[in-house]
């Protein structure tokens, strides 16, 4: 019996998601201001916004301003998460950690989006600024995330927004502005306050 064909994307989105591949591949570090917006299912909207920083290989950073200060490092090993509130920080091993950032691995060049999507289609939603496409992916394997979301300028291939549904149905929408590519820093290892407990989980 012969194996039904998958449709092949069109050629302007074959495009589109090669030039992507291609682009954050060669990055080796990104940082932006992004604003981050929560929905889930009978709960108000959450906002939330900081700064992001992303650099090969593995490594991000994200430091939230309002409105409360905490702070999310993983320096390629390990996971941190410091909320002042709590007076402690958290330390996890990165793979035993399922953080809901696991989606920005594709920015750091550990994702491929043919191998690792089922089917990416564009159309699917209007975008945030006028021009842009949105691409919608669904993952091949179980993932923390069940449908991707991207925002790209078509000619720049810059990213305006990311955006994924859990398997609860909960959105998460991160809004990007001053992206910088390819930026000097050493802002990606972890220095604890002085004197804050570091705990193991």
């Amino acid at each position: 019996m012969p194996q039904a064909v998958r449709p092949q994307p069109a050629p302007d989105l074959r495009q589109l998601i090669d030039g992507l591949q291609l682009k954050y591949n060669r990055l080796s570090s990104l940082s932006a201001d992004f604003v981050q917006l929560y929905t889930a299912p009978g709960e108000r909207t959450r906002r939330e916004a900081g700064r992001l920083l992303l650099k090969k290989p593995g490594r991000m950073r994200w430091e939230y301003q309002n409105p409360e200060p905490k702070f999310f490092l993983c320096d390629g090993k390990y996971v941190y998460e410091y909320v002042p509130e709590d007076g402690f920080v958290s330390r996890m091993a990165l793979k035993e950690s399922d953080d809901w950032r696991a989606p920005f691995a594709f920015l750091l060049g550990r994702g491929n989006l043919r191998q690792d999507f089922q089917q990416i289609e564009t159309g699917v939603e209007a975008p945030t600024q006028a021009g842009n496409q949105v691409l919608r992916l669904t993952p091949k394997r179980t993932m923390e995330f069940r449908t991707l979301l991207l925002e790209v300028d078509p000619k720049t291939l810059q990213l305006a927004r990311l955006s994924f549904v859990d398997a609860a149905g909960a959105r998460s929408d991160f809004l990007f502005s001053n992206m910088r590519e390819n930026v000097a820093t050493n802002q990606t290892a972890f220095n604890p306050p002085p004197g804050i407990e570091i705990r193991k989980f």
